[in-house]
């Protein structure tokens, strides 16, 4: 198999830390690069979930809600969390 030259640019720290951990694996950088590149032509793509950090319905419900509380005159708010267990009667 003829091999090549593959030229990357990272932060500093970044690969800092992951040679700390490839080395506590026994793995050097090229390894596991190899190891990445050969794992994404398995999976025909990222071989792993590479997705924008959503909240899932539940909590975007939760944070809509609260912006709505936030901008009405009328909601009811609590100073402390003895008022604020009595009105939810806990």
């Amino acid at each position: 198999m003829e091999s090549t030259n593959l030229n990357i640019r990272t932060d500093k720290e970044v690969k800092a830390q992951a040679e700390k951990i490839f080395d506590a694996l026994g793995l050097n950088m090229t390894t596991a690069v190899n190891i990445f590149l050969r794992q994404a032509i398995r999976e025909n793509g990222i071989p792993f979930e590479v997705k924008l950090n959503v909240p899932n319905e539940t909590t975007a419900a939760a944070i809509r809600e609260g912006r709505t509380l936030a901008h009405d005159k009328n909601a009811v708010g609590y100073d402390n969390m003895a008022d604020l267990r009595a009105a939810l009667e806990v």
